[in-house]
């Protein structure tokens, strides 16, 4: 009677294999190396999800060559900072500047008459069209978008904003988190 072959001794058979595939991937054999450990891993700790007299180095193949991509995605996030330099540089505009804003905008909503603020609210917050936004309102589509243009008028006039430069941080809170060295 022949014995069948166990997890462990098919796992071990496809090292050789697996470690080509890992350096023709990786193009590193240190990396390769840590790639087939991780890969070995994986599949030790997945054993149960193999079923035996399956093609076993396909299985494993496809997990190194998952794992390898997931690493590479990894790596794409990760910034290299081993001085400290780029750290250095990092900063982020203050969250008081965008709690005040939206209470001066809150106010000037508020400030509307009500069928205005109903306007640029259901367009402007909501995400309804033009269309929705009348039918809501029971008015015609002319009306619903001259209310939202007086709207955005009244709110650009009370809230002082002339153009594009007006939104996002002062020119003051600009220099100090843009400031390079």
């Amino acid at each position: 009677m022949e014995e069948t072959p166990s997890f462990k001794r098919e796992l071990l058979a496809t090292l050789p294999s697996l470690r080509a595939f890992a350096v023709s991937l990786s193009g590193r054999h240190d990396k390769a190396d840590d790639l087939v450990q991780d890969t070995m891993m994986k599949a030790w700790a997945k054993q149960d999800s193999f079923q035996m007299g399956t093609n076993i180095k396909a299985w494993l193949f496809t997990i190194l060559r998952n794992e390898f991509y997931s690493q590479m995605r990894k790596r794409g996030r990760e910034v290299q900072d081993t001085d400290g330099a780029f750290t250095e540089r990092m900063s982020v505009h203050p969250s008081q500047y965008g709690i005040l804003d939206m209470a001066d905008f809150k106010k000037a909503l508020d400030g509307l008459p009500p069928d205005q603020r109903e306007a640029v609210v259901l367009i402007g917050a909501s995400g309804f069209s033009y269309e929705e936004a009348a039918q809501i309102c029971n008015c015609a589509v002319g009306t619903m978008k001259s209310r939202v243009s007086r709207a955005r008028a009244r709110l650009q006039d009370v809230l002082g904003i002339s153009g594009e430069a007006d939104y996002g941080p002062d020119a003051v809170s600009t220099q100090v988190t843009t400031t390079s060295f």
